[in-house]
């Protein structure tokens, strides 16, 4: 039997679009001589399609959208394709397949997700039977995504610990292998626990296990498509490429040999670099923005998040903007100016000094007549700190109103967790890229780009070397470094992946790294205390297993604190 596996990217809820690509996708599984071929989950309206799920119609459109393409475009292949579907006892998750124009079987997904940033109890009702279809003379059995990750993948396996086993009992109905849909997001590390939960089940059984993932960006999350195919010894037979659309066509009974995994023979710089970029260009392209403006500061935040921008959309839909005020330091003011010319991007200058001075003046007679200090009077001052980030943080909001342009958020993963960013201020966008990056991934996927700048698309290195080499600093006070405030980064981050993706206690946290005690509590406190801040943040880009946004649900007002 010869499969192909279409690894495609949709637009939640664009049913005219998803089907072409669809109907595209089997066209060339056709052409190719597929048998069968299997689309990812919902592959009809996107995933996640959250409360359009609850939408009146919007079920109803899936299935016939689904029903058109069945049954016009099937004809000499059994396509597989994923649709929210109607039922007795709700709507489910479905795999329909279709053959010849006609109606073969239907799947409804058995095991639903409730944790992290899914949330499929809330929509969807469980399938409960194993379904094989033959195909060629082959019987293949249907999974989705879950059905076969048993929370594996994510550390949540304990979930389904008194659950039936969707592939055996697919096994057991004569299944010789077994197709698997899915819409996995992306995290870093998962891939290679999902190659080997793929091979377990192929080993295990002695069956071909075949999945598809989605590809792109949907808001915060991001799909690597990775289509595999793993033979009865465990083998990978076919994979498919990372972050890019690509029907895989492989024939499973051949006895092929195995190939190369570039999935997880990638480096985790380049990983993180590629799901950026498709989050960028897919985060734009989906909601209708074209163009993309930054406020350059010469530092690495900044820098990193121009030349992504620039990767997923091209020097001409950039702009950068210089804001120096009174403490920017020369050599930050050069090289925002060598980046741009670096990346081929437009950099206007525009200095804080005058609208800052206004504001002081106004806010000197305020705070006189509120008995309080005037701004500056002595350092550091907070509010004169804060004040610079907001002039910027209204530049370019206003930028943005007169060209249409969205302002991309720079603020790394590190700096959000603890607070160290402004409301109203530098916080300020549509789109907060690095938000799911520690700093320390900041600068390691800086010297990625600058190493494998041709591979990343671009003419030359693009961050300037000073800006990596630099002590990093705010700049909103005389010789300010962040050092001031935080720890130092390698500390900080550490302390934050524990802390906010572990979910460790503070004394185990002390206890394995051995940093000091007073500092990791201190950590922890700030991280608690600014949830207020981060539930007004743009949204950003999920690439680790516990990111700021859906997927982590802590109260703002709340009485428990760790010790």
């Amino acid at each position: 039997m010869r499969l192909a596996l279409a690894q495609i990217n949709p637009t939640v809820g664009d049913l005219p679009g998803n089907a072409a690509r669809i109907i595209a996708a089997i066209d060339e599984a056709r052409t190719a001589g597929a048998d069968l071929f299997v689309l990812p989950e919902l592959a009809i309206c996107g995933y996640p399609p959250k409360d359009l799920l609850l939408e009146e119609g919007f079920v109803a459109a899936c299935e016939r959208t689904l029903e058109q393409i069945g049954t016009g475009h099937t004809a000499g292949i059994t396509a597989v394709i994923g649709c929210p579907m109607s039922s007795d006892a709700g709507i489910t998750n479905s795999a329909v397949a279709y053959a010849e124009g006609a109606l073969v079987a239907r799947y409804d997904k058995r095991l639903l997700p409730t944790y992290d940033v899914f949330d499929e109890d809330r929509y969807f009702a469980a399938g409960d039977r194993a379904v094989v279809i033959e195909v060629a003379g082959t019987r293949v059995g249907l999974a989705i995504c879950e059905d076969l990750w048993r929370g594996q993948d994510a550390g949540f396996a304990g979930r389904y610990a008194s659950d039936a086993d969707p592939v055996a009992e697919l096994v057991a109905a004569g299944a010789t292998v077994i197709a698997t849909p899915s819409a996995s997001p992306f995290v870093l590390g998962k891939g290679r626990y999902q190659r080997d939960i793929f091979a377990q089940h192929a080993q295990k059984h002695g069956v071909v296990v075949a999945g598809v993932n989605q590809v792109g960006g949907n808001d915060e999350l991001v799909f690597d498509g990775h289509a595999a195919v793993h033979a009865p010894d465990g083998r990978l037979i076919a994979g498919g490429p990372t972050f890019e659309e690509a029907v895989v066509v492989c024939d499973v009974d051949a006895g092929l040999p195995a190939v190369r995994d570039a999935r997880v023979e990638t480096s985790a710089e380049e990983l993180v670099f590629e799901a950026l970029t498709i989050g960028v260009r897919d985060y734009l392209r989906k909601t209708g923005f074209r163009d993309v403006v930054i406020g350059l500061s010469g530092g690495i935040d900044s820098a990193v998040v121009a030349a992504i921008a620039v990767a997923a959309l091209g020097p001409e839909h950039v702009v950068g903007v210089s804001m120096p005020g009174k403490y920017s330091s020369e050599h930050s003011k050069a090289d925002a100016i060598d980046l741009a010319k670096r990346l081929g991007i437009a950099c206007p200058t525009a200095p804080i000094a005058a609208p800052f001075d206004g504001f002081r003046d106004t806010l000197d007679t305020l705070f006189g007549e509120l008995d309080a200090p005037a701004l500056g009077a002595t350092l550091p001052d907070l509010a004169e700190e804060n004040l610079q980030s907001r002039v910027r943080g209204t530049m370019l909001m206003a930028v943005s109103n007169r060209t249409g342009a969205l302002v991309l958020t720079t603020g790394n993963k590190s700096e959000v967790a603890v607070g160290y960013c402004t409301l109203y201020g530098d916080m300020n966008g549509g789109l907060a890229v690095l938000s799911d990056v520690t700093k320390g991934m900041v600068y390691r996927v800086a010297r990625w780009m600058n190493a494998n700048a041709e591979r990343a698309g671009f003419a030359c290195a693009p961050i300037p070397e000073g800006t990596i080499t630099k002590p990093p600093s705010a700049e909103l006070a005389p010789d300010q470094k962040d050092s001031d405030s935080l720890p130092d980064y390698d500390v900080l981050d550490e302390i934050v992946e524990r802390r906010v993706e572990g979910r460790q206690s503070l004394a185990r946290i002390t206890s394995e790294t051995r940093f000091d005690a007073e500092v990791v509590r201190r950590v922890a406190r700030m991280i608690d205390i600014n949830e207020y801040k981060r539930k007004q943040y743009a949204p950003g880009i999920k690439v680790t297993g516990v990111a700021f946004g859906t997927g982590r649900r802590m109260p703002i007002a709340r009485g428990w604190h760790p010790s």
